[in-house]
């Protein structure tokens, strides 16, 4: 069934009404409501079905300007479910306003279920990024107040208005009093209307690469390249920067065509694109490079791709290969890590390279047997149907008393011991009191901001440095005794655990190895183990270094950069992502996160 898009009341102070225009009598009917407020963009409103779409009017015909939309309607259609609408703006075409930075021809400002009622703003975000269209830039959000809404300052050469929504969900009904919008004066400045005159393509701006790659469109490289750091493209070799090659190109087109097959969209897509292109980068440096212009949670995901394909094309023992491959689903989307895995292997010969492709096809192959490598319009993955199951069940718990038992329902699933969230319920029932110590460890070479984030940690807790455990030594940098200061760091680390304490490990831990040593003390005593991911760019360290009160020599923090091995999703209960800010910008292993 299709639907028009209710007009949108002025609010009282809007000066763009005309005399043929609805008013809203006020704003009392968000009163007491948290509120988002967008832009009003000045394009077409569009309604994108499953099936089709039209402009405002059901009865739309064509028009040059609503090729690209249909294109893309074409590209999403299949992620929207049946009977839901989404509703935007089609910006192609320049009406009165001339934009030049879009991040994309269309923007959806909200969806609309099958019984009719607009999702919460939130969950808005969520689905549209999933299919990859952007939503307008939110200018203020808060409890309801006017007079914030009346001193919003709106920049009119260049947009023009806002739009007020509540945060959460509404039913159409309720619209004439749920939405409303302000407007510039005179914002229509054309003496023809737009679709009487020659179409003039809107500006894009560069983020517009990453929507095309999300929504299902064909990736521009060098683009891709550019806003990931490697502005000439990325080479064959890590430390290099070179136009893109045959084989990135090759590899791109072949991931792309597998992401569509499995009809992965938004992020999934992106991300598997990304790690394509840049499978020969090192994983190291590739998270902190990306976290500016993707964010830490796209980021992080296309470093572990980049850094876990290659264990697709190596032997793996049949009878381990379920397990070993659940345990990889904490960490990666499998559809996608397959998809990249096979993708590299694009245009290689030799034996090596046959061998390689047929251990991605078995793996592949054991993967969908488990029910493990789900498409876009499949059922969900187990383990997101366990996760769900789970926050549902132990909702009344503290956070981490349900995340160690999310954890331990991992483990028991991978292993075959349990099957749904019954069973998760009743094999984790020891865990529910939170009568366990917890140790979180600081991952990170030196500048990281691993004692900032330290010293930000809630609740009362255990610090065990070994710089100041040398300190007490005489010397904070004297190396000479690192065994005998290491061995100390674990007896108080195991005195504190078995205390019940929460123990913060602040040391560099930069490789699997130098963290198991701390993680086998936290499994002798039952500890919940949270491990921490910088993402800082190299040269933001060296700057840190220079400025610290006992920087490390600049040799020193060089070697420990080439050394560092950041800890995969799954090594510990809980991973956190630690951004420049010194800020937890994303987890892994809680159940609050979003899945691979």
């Amino acid at each position: 069934m299709r639907v028009p898009y209710p007009r949108t009341p002025h609010l009282p102070w809007s000066p763009g009404a005309s005399a043929d225009d609805v008013r809203a009598d006020g704003v009392s009917g968000l009163r007491g409501c948290e509120v988002v407020v967008t832009e009003k963009l000045d394009g077409e409103n569009t309604t994108l079905y499953r099936d089709g779409l039209h402009a405002r009017s059901l009865d739309s015909g064509h028009h040059p300007s609503r090729t690209w939309v249909k294109a893309l309607q074409g590209r999403i259609g299949n992620g929207i479910p049946a009977g839901w609408r989404i509703c935007g703006e089609n910006m192609f075409a320049r009406h009165s306003l001339a934009y030049r930075d879009l991040d994309s021809w269309f923007y959806g400002f909200s969806v609309w279920d099958e019984r009719d009622t607009c999702l919460g703003w939130d969950e808005t975000e969520r689905f549209l990024r999933r299919l990859g269209v952007p939503v307008p830039p939110v200018l203020w959000r808060g409890v309801l107040d006017e007079r914030a809404l009346r001193a919003l300052t709106v920049d009119t050469e260049r947009q023009e208005g806002y739009v007020v929504r509540p945060a959460g969900a509404f039913r159409r009904a309720e619209f004439a009093g749920r939405v409303a919008k302000w407007v510039r004066p005179r914002h229509v400045t054309t003496g023809t209307h737009w679709m009487h005159t020659a179409v003039v393509e809107n500006g894009l701006g560069p983020a517009a690469a990453l929507w095309t790659v999300r929504s299902g469109g064909t990736a521009d490289l060098p683009a891709l390249l550019a806003i990931a750091g490697y502005p000439r493209g990325a080479g064959d070799t890590p430390e290099t920067s070179a136009p893109a090659t045959a084989a990135a190109v090759a590899a791109v087109a072949d991931v792309s065509a597998r992401l569509d097959t499995l009809g992965r969209t938004g992020d999934a897509r992106l991300a598997g694109v990304l790690a394509a292109a840049l499978h020969a980068t090192r994983r190291e440096t590739l998270a902190p490079r990306l976290a500016a212009p993707l964010g830490t949670p796209v980021a992080r995901r296309v470093a572990d791709l980049v850094g876990l394909h290659p264990r697709l094309h190596l032997p793996y023992p049949d009878d381990d290969r379920r397990t070993g491959l659940v345990r990889l689903s904490a960490a990666a989307d499998l559809g996608v890590l397959h998809a990249v895995a096979a993708a590299v292997l694009t245009g290689r010969t030799g034996a090596d390279a046959d061998e390689a492709r047929g251990q991605v096809d078995w793996s592949a192959l054991h993967a969908e047997d488990a029910g493990l490598l789900t498409t876009g319009t499949g059922t969900a993955h187990p383990l997101a149907r366990l996760r769900s199951g789970l926050r549902e069940a132990l909702a009344d718990l503290p956070p981490a008393a349900a995340e160690r038992c999310w954890a331990e329902a991992r483990e028991a699933y991978a292993l075959g011991r349990i099957s749904g969230t019954e069973e998760a319920v009743a094999a984790t029932w020891r865990w529910r009191s939170g009568a366990f110590p917890q140790l979180v460890q600081l991952t990170g070479p030196a500048g990281s901001g691993k004692s900032r984030l330290a010293a930000r940690l809630p609740g009362m807790h255990t610090r065990i440095g070994l710089d100041e455990l040398r300190a007490a030594r005489g010397d904070r940098a004297d190396q000479r005794a690192n065994g005998d200061v290491l061995r100390e760091g674990l007896d108080r680390l195991d005195r504190a655990l078995t205390a019940g304490a929460v123990v913060v490990w602040d040391a560099t831990s930069l490789n699997r190895h130098q963290r198991s040593l701390v993680l086998a003390v936290a499994r002798r005593r039952d500890a919940l183990v949270t491990q921490t991911v910088p993402l800082v760019d190299p040269d933001e360290l060296l700057r840190r270094n220079a400025l610290r009160p006992h920087p490390v020599p600049a040799a020193v923090l060089t070697d420990q950069l080439r050394r560092f091995a950041p800890p995969y999703p799954g090594e510990s209960h809980r991973t956190w992502y630690v951004g420049a800010s010194g800020t937890v910008d994303d987890t892994a292993g809680t159940l609050d996160a979003e899945d691979p």
